[in-house]
């Protein structure tokens, strides 16, 4: 079975669980995404997801659709696969692969924020805000003069901020709309509407039933340390009784 899927991402919504919780989703438009290549060594899926124009792909890439017997698409990747004997050239991937209570990591483009100061990228305190410092939101010393005579690598400084890959670990699949090829997943994924994301199933965290409960621990308690605390109550409450008199 293929590890996972390209996708889009849709915006933001919420939804109700049994007990009447709001849940923020995702919506992703996850495939369908169909097989280009299969590879033996080491087991994996070339996918191709969203249609375009030929025109709009490269001649390396225009043979390697030609030759699968594919229409070109905007985006190609390989997926790793534990089984590739299920799948053959051409054939269509769909929503279906994953189920509600599966655990994805998705990776995408994060939204771009253009230049920014310390204070927004890095999350610095700033300077004091009387109006004689004249230091609220400047740099400052960014390194000593004679040793090492040279600023640091990797100094936090003001910088381009967004528009790197992200990963998101771990997210809840909530539902799973196999006509539309839509996902719910809980939480937020990176990138703007209509970006592009990689989802894999999760290797930290299992399918888990949406309608299992959390296991309530009982912890033992040490009867020397309950009789210690019932002590120390009751002398409390002859101290407030004896002041009151």
């Amino acid at each position: 079975m293929i590890n996972g899927l390209l996708g889009k991402k849709v915006g933001m919504t919420q939804i109700f669980d049994k007990e009447g919780n709001i849940i923020p989703v995702t919506l992703i438009e996850t495939g369908p995404c169909k097989i280009v290549e299969l590879l033996d060594s080491p087991l994996k899926v070339k996918v191709g997801f969203d249609e375009t124009k030929e025109s709009r792909v490269t001649k390396p890439l225009r043979g390697m659709y030609k030759k699968a017997g594919v229409n070109p698409m905007r985006i190609c990747k390989e997926f790793f696969s534990s089984d590739n004997k299920d799948y053959t050239i051409g054939q269509e991937i769909k929503a279906d692969l994953f189920k509600p209570g599966d655990y994805v990591d998705i990776s995408g483009k994060s939204i771009g924020k253009g230049f920014q100061g310390g204070m927004k990228r890095w999350g610095w305190s700033g300077g004091p805000a009387g109006h004689g410092s004249r230091h609220h939101r400047r740099v400052g010393s960014i390194g000593a003069c004679a040793d090492p005579s040279k600023t640091n690598r990797g100094r936090h400084m003001p910088g381009q901020m967004g528009a790197t890959n992200v990963t998101v670990q771990g997210l809840r699949v909530m539902d799973v709309n196999s006509e539309k090829n839509i996902i719910l997943v809980k939480g937020a994924v990176p990138g703007c509407v209509n970006a592009i994301v990689t989802l894999n199933l999760s290797k930290k965290k299992k399918f888990k039933a949406l309608d299992e409960k959390k296991k309530v621990v009982v912890h033992k308690v040490n009867p020397m340390k309950q009789s210690k605390a019932k002590a120390g109550a009751s002398k409390a409450k002859g101290k407030s009784k004896g002041k009151k008199k």
